[in-house]
């Protein structure tokens, strides 16, 4: 309790905490690790989760309750143990596992936090679902929370090699209302050109983002299918497999339509380019889960400064990972898979994505994982 005493003297305006805040939270104890948490962690406006040294392989995924602990839980659901250690261990796909984070939170009561999959893990059809001792709800802290965190991990296509220290989510930290109403979208849209599209589609607050199968921005490519059956994915290497060895790529059509298979993973992009404005942060959520049959973007988070021009991002695709669910799906080109919702900062971050971060996806179009080899040409 003693840290989140210590947070009034780091009270700032309502809105996303930047890089710097988040800085400050560490630096006060709200947000401890037992390993010190490294600057590289920080994001323009969250911060990176790393596993803990302690893992475990459970029954199934199940959703967390107030009335019984992660002790509890785990004593009743999981089949066995694993220490994460330097060399590594695989996690295997169609399994689900509960790995205890290395960071813990000790919230002011006005603060509360948001988690998701990092970018890269998404686009590796990882499943994650970040998790609080005894908060009813996945990726969602409430204000105030004091306690340890949790990581459910389920690789769905490839199988993964994770340690000790592996970043798979991240979370940002909120403070008030945040989210901008219809009004205040539709002014940040003629003012900053959050879309590149003359007739963008804004309602409800957010604004749509399509997907591209025209190939244009590779080359005829619309997109890649990952295979099945492949090698292991060491999620802490960069840049060190082969394309072909884990996707399929898909020749834009004539008709530039796409059949989804049931239960495959692909990589598309957005038809829009996105821009996020540096004093604003954005989130993407599913366009509507009643109306169709597959999900899009496990990593919601979009930095300030994603596909800002000063920041080297102009023209940033945001990069759709998209699974059919039961049945076969048509996807045409231009149809609206995803909604971009924005949310205030509380101040700039002092550093922006992409600027000086070796942020992976600036100015990105249809790009895989950075854990695979560039593409030639």
């Amino acid at each position: 309790m003693e840290a989140a005493r210590a947070m009034p003297s780091l009270k700032v305006a309502a809105g996303i905490l930047p890089a710097q805040a988040i800085a400050a939270m560490a630096k006060a104890g709200a947000i401890a690790a037992a390993v010190p948490i490294k600057p590289e962690q920080i994001q323009p406006a969250s911060l990176d989760l790393r596993l803990g040294a302690q893992a475990w392989r459970v029954r199934a995924s199940f959703l967390p309750s107030p009335r019984a602990s992660m002790e509890e839980r785990l004593a009743e659901l999981a089949l066995h143990k694993i220490e994460l250690s330097d060399a590594g261990v695989v996690l295997e796909t169609g399994c689900v596992y509960l790995v205890q984070l290395e960071e813990r939170l000790a919230l002011p009561k006005d603060l509360s936090a948001a988690a998701n999959p990092k970018s890269s893990t998404g686009r590796l059809d990882v499943f994650t679902r970040v998790i609080g001792d005894r908060v009813p709800s996945f990726d969602a802290l409430p204000a105030g929370y004091e306690g340890p965190l949790f990581l459910e991990v389920s690789p769905r296509t490839f199988p993964i090699l994770v340690r000790r220290g592996s970043r798979l989510a991240q979370v940002r930290f909120r403070r008030g209302d945040t989210r901008l109403d219809g009004k205040a979208l539709a002014a940040l849209q003629a003012r900053e050109r959050l879309v590149d599209a003359s007739d963008a589609d804004l309602s409800a607050g957010a604004i749509s983002v399509s997907v591209d199968l025209s190939g244009a921005l590779a080359r005829g490519i619309a997109g890649y299918r990952a295979k099945k059956h492949t090698g292991l994915i060491d999620v802490d290497k960069r840049a060190a497999y082969e394309v072909a060895d884990f996707w399929e790529p898909l020749e834009a059509r004539p008709s530039r339509g796409l059949v989804l298979d049931p239960d495959a993973f692909y990589i598309l992009a957005s038809k829009e380019a996105v821009h996020v404005p540096p004093d604003h942060a954005a989130e993407m959520v599913p366009f509507d889960p009643l109306v169709g049959e597959f999900r899009v973007h496990y990593a919601g988070f979009f930095d300030p400064g994603f596909g800002h021009a000063a920041a080297g991002g102009r023209g940033a695709r945001a990069v759709l990972e998209v699974r059919s669910r039961e049945v076969p799906f048509i996807l045409e080109h231009g149809q609206i898979v995803g909604r971009l919702i924005y949310e205030r900062m509380s101040e700039r971050p002092e550093t922006l994505y992409g600027e000086g971060l070796g942020s992976n996806y600036q100015a990105q179009g249809l790009k895989l994982s950075k854990h695979f080899k560039p593409l030639g040409g």
